[in-house]
């Protein structure tokens, strides 16, 4: 019975004592930290407490003694919630921007070098071809308007419409240096057939054809590029939290003020694994991301050299007079043959001018135009460096987000907030990627459900990705459906069930989950200084008190049974 008196001292004096690192006064804390706080993000103090109480009733937070009621938890995870998603957008705002601002200087660029190759083709040729060219300046100018229309997005063949520039035009000079005779269409017909064999304008079709096609599939293909993957930015970056990460987010970011530390930090560690659970299905993006960015890269060195942008554009005019100027030196000998192969003319045009004022008037010439060399080296080197910067950047946001905003840049701080009290954190930072989640502590994820509209522009990049190396290799692409999104009615994307199923998952990590100081995740597992526990620790205490008892008196009895067998047997 001795021993018994002593485990019920023991017990006593145990309820009685202040636990670790209480302050020995037996007050509660103030909560006058967290009502300003809580009052200067515009919430109203209705229902907040002056003083610590108990948070059996949080949901999310630890659920020792805490300042927090379950409207202020549920405020704050709505708080924590709009902040993370207003932090991701704006990176992505940011990063969005940069990839539009280059998009415009290159359009900017494109657009004003084939303004003004149509500017110094319409001051060049009248001079020397008049009626010629002022009577036909629509041929020309359709050929600027179907190179402007390809290289915005429109769905022409760029190969057809410059064979259809030259057929045009030797009608046009045909019957401009054959203005004595009659004409029809018939006819003009033959000569077109003629001109396969006896190619009045020498090799300039063909090498401008080349030339041209490979320059505008380049141009048109790269600045798609910018746009689709300024999209993609904007569109991830809108992808709602889930609610398995705003709960980490909360846990993360408002707790530490419910359990009075606010002062500190997120640890690291810490930060990265709720963030890389939080974002696993953006960091999913990387791969194709960096394909797009490597294919840019291709595409933008063809930018430069004898056959960059400017060279092609600014000689469309003096490579077009060269093979006017061909035809006019060899119209004698090309009318013989066309005569010949399709019949003779009749004579009675009405035109006033014949053959021979065609060449009084002498060869077109033009003048070089100067060539913007260092502004287009500056664009190039200026994008490619951007390119470059950018590869890492869906991998790099959940560190971004911690070191720039978030969590405290000391790995090993003993005094950082770890989602449960100020201390270390030490659980390892996952991986990348939704499929290294699975043993993720901080946020629950089903790496067997991604992200839908993340899957879809995933798809996106593949697809332009596959456009840039078809340009890069000099094929046309087809950018029909490039404006639209894969994810609208009718864009063909989902025809079978690719959508549904996205892209194969790689197999996840099967390795027995590490065990940790403390558990990951808390649910109702409480890991605090001893005098928020206080209550939890009676009840452990009394628990204890009643199995001890039982014993004793089992004991005591099983005792006094003994005794009363041993006086029997003496008996």
């Amino acid at each position: 019975m001795m021993d018994f008196a002593v485990v019920i001292a023991l017990v006593l004096c145990a309820l009685t004592v202040p636990g670790f690192g209480d302050t020995g006064s037996g007050k509660a804390q103030s909560c006058s930290d967290i009502r300003q706080f809580y009052n200067g993000n515009g919430f109203s103090l209705k229902g907040v407490p002056q003083s610590e109480i108990s948070g059996e009733h949080l949901r999310i937070c630890p659920q020792g003694y805490t300042c927090c009621t379950s409207v202020m938890e549920d405020s704050l995870s709505n708080l924590s919630r709009t902040e993370m998603q207003g932090l991701i957008r704006d990176a992505g705002r940011a990063l969005q921007a940069s990839l539009n601002g280059q998009y415009k200087a290159f359009d900017d660029y494109l657009l004003e070098l084939l303004n003004r190759s149509e500017v110094v083709l319409q001051e060049s040729y009248p001079p020397v071809l008049g009626f010629l060219y002022t009577q036909n300046t629509r041929v020309f100018s359709d050929l600027y308007t179907e190179l402007r229309r390809y290289y915005r997005g429109s769905n022409i063949n760029i190969e057809e419409a410059l064979n259809e520039f030259w057929a045009r035009l030797l009608e046009r000079l045909f019957k401009g240096a054959n203005g004595q005779y009659l004409i029809g269409d018939d006819y003009l017909e033959c000569v077109s057939k003629q001109s396969e064999t006896l190619r009045p304008f020498g090799d300039t079709p063909r090498d401008l054809k080349l030339k041209v096609t490979r320059t505008f599939v380049a141009a048109r293909s790269f600045v798609q590029g910018l746009v689709i993957s300024g999209e993609v930015v904007r569109k991830v970056s809108q992808v709602p939290l889930s609610p398995e990460c705003v709960r980490a987010i909360m846990k993360m970011t408002y707790c530490r003020h419910c359990r009075g530390v606010p002062s500190a930090r997120p640890c690291a560690n810490y930060c990265a694994n709720v963030l890389k659970g939080c974002l696993a299905n953006h960091a999913d993006l990387d791969t194709e991301w960096r394909n797009l960015a490597d294919a840019m890269l291709q595409v933008a060195n063809r930018f430069e050299g004898a056959s960059s942008v400017n060279v092609v554009f600014l000689s469309l005019p003096k490579r077009i007079s060269e093979a006017i100027t061909t035809m006019m030196d060899n119209i004698d000998t090309f009318n013989t043959k066309v005569f010949q192969a399709c019949g003779n003319l009749r004579e009675g045009g009405t035109s006033n001018i014949g053959l021979e004022e065609v060449k009084k008037r002498g060869k077109v010439t033009v003048q070089d135009s100067p060539t913007s060399g260092a502004r287009l080296e500056k664009l190039v080197s200026d994008v490619s460096r951007r390119l470059r910067d950018m590869q890492s950047y869906w991998v790099s946001l959940p560190s971004t987000l911690c070191s720039d905003r978030v969590a405290t840049r000391a790995q090993g701080d003993d005094k950082c907030w770890n989602g449960m009290a100020r201390a270390r954190y030490l659980p390892e930072v996952m991986g990348d990627g939704l499929a290294s989640q699975i043993n993720n502590p901080e946020v629950e994820i089903d790496i067997t459900k991604p992200d839908m509209t993340i899957r879809q522009q995933i798809m996106q990049l593949k697809i332009m990705t596959n456009r840039l190396r078809n340009a890069f290799n000099g094929n046309d692409v087809d950018f029909q459906d490039t404006s639209d999104d894969v994810s609208g009615s009718g864009s063909g994307m989902c025809a079978d069930d690719n959508c549904a199923r996205g892209p194969r998952l790689m197999a996840p990590n099967t390795d027995r989950p590490k065990l940790y100081a403390y558990p990951p995740e808390n649910k109702k597992v409480v890991k605090a200084s001893a005098n928020h526990n206080l209550p939890f620790i009676a009840l452990y205490l009394l628990s204890l008190v009643t199995l001890l008892l039982r014993r004793l008196s089992f004991m005591a009895y099983y005792s006094f049974a003994n005794d009363d067998l041993l006086c029997s047997l003496k008996l």
